[in-house]
């Protein structure tokens, strides 16, 4: 396919002509799901093996996928992002978030969500889901760390919007807290340490933006930046737009020690109770009670 003369210098029909279509975008939203091999890929979005096959192949051609042997007999491949794939991390992330505003909400910006929601249905059907194995974020020294550690009995993995932030006005429904929710993290953290649950906060808050709070107010877990999307795309977790920035809504996701999810809360609205609920149940799915 030829682009016109017109487009030939608009990056805008550039991108599309690499989209293509609507399944291609749904094959990369699968692939940064963690649906790497052919036969996931084919159940997940319900495409023939005739149409997943070339548009497999377009975005390998257009340098978006990379093919990788795991089986020899018989051949088989894995289908991952490159890092021009992955760059496109944050346009899936945002057309997500257009879509849930504009075309499943009503238009309105808030950080919460409501409980007969398309994103509410989302999050609660993490349950039982398996977080992919290479699920990595950049930590507070911006060194790689895993989303769920693999010496933990159950990870308590939270999102929120961001902290420090000038929202402006008028104030985003939902989106207050951060530092609230932070401080309460920490200060429950010895009874989460003595439990063998690990604590992991997530925004998408720059690596040195994460490191200064974490500083400042002395947070013993890891704060780890979802700057890239990552996490987001993977999960499909809902976002809005912030400040300028996309940004995670509040959510705490329970994650056993084979990186299932167990339980998820969404909406978090009493923070208080958030805590002190995802410590209990992260007990119940593998940490130790310390009563």
């Amino acid at each position: 396919m030829r682009m016109r003369n017109a487009d030939e210098t608009c990056g805008i029909a550039g991108a599309a002509l690499v989209l293509g279509d609507w399944w291609n975008v749904l094959v990369l939203r699968e692939v940064a799901r963690g649906h790497v091999r052919f036969d996931a890929l084919a159940a997940e979005i319900g495409l023939s093996r005739k149409v997943l096959t070339e548009r497999l192949g377009r975005l390998v051609a257009s340098g978006v996928l990379t093919r990788s042997l795991y089986q020899r007999r018989p051949v088989r491949h894995e289908y991952l992002l490159t890092d021009a794939g992955a760059a496109l991390l944050p346009v899936l992330v945002a057309m997500q978030d257009w879509g849930d505003r504009w075309v499943l909400g009503d238009g309105s910006l808030t950080a919460t969500a409501d409980e007969d929601g398309a994103e509410h249905a989302r999050v609660h059907a993490l349950t039982g889901t398996r977080l992919p194995e290479d699920l990595n974020l950049p930590g507070p020294g911006g060194e790689s760390l895993p989303v769920v550690p693999p010496d933990a009995a159950a990870t308590v993995l939270f999102t929120y919007p961001g902290t420090g932030v000038e929202w402006g006005e008028p104030p985003i429904p939902g989106a207050a807290g951060c530092t609230l929710e932070n401080r309460l993290f920490r200060d429950a953290w010895p009874e989460f340490r003595r439990s063998g649950v690990a604590v992991r906060g997530v925004s998408t808050q720059l690596v040195h933006e994460q490191e200064g709070f974490a500083r400042a107010e002395q947070v013993p877990y890891p704060l780890l930046s979802d700057a890239a999307h990552h996490l987001a795309a993977a999960l499909r977790l809902p976002a809005f737009r912030g400040a300028g920035r996309l940004r995670h809504k509040r959510l705490i996701l329970v994650v056993d020690a084979e990186r299932t999810v167990r339980h998820t809360l969404f909406p978090v609205v009493d923070i208080p109770y958030a805590v002190d609920r995802s410590l209990r149940l992260a007990v119940e799915c593998g940490g130790r009670s310390t009563a």
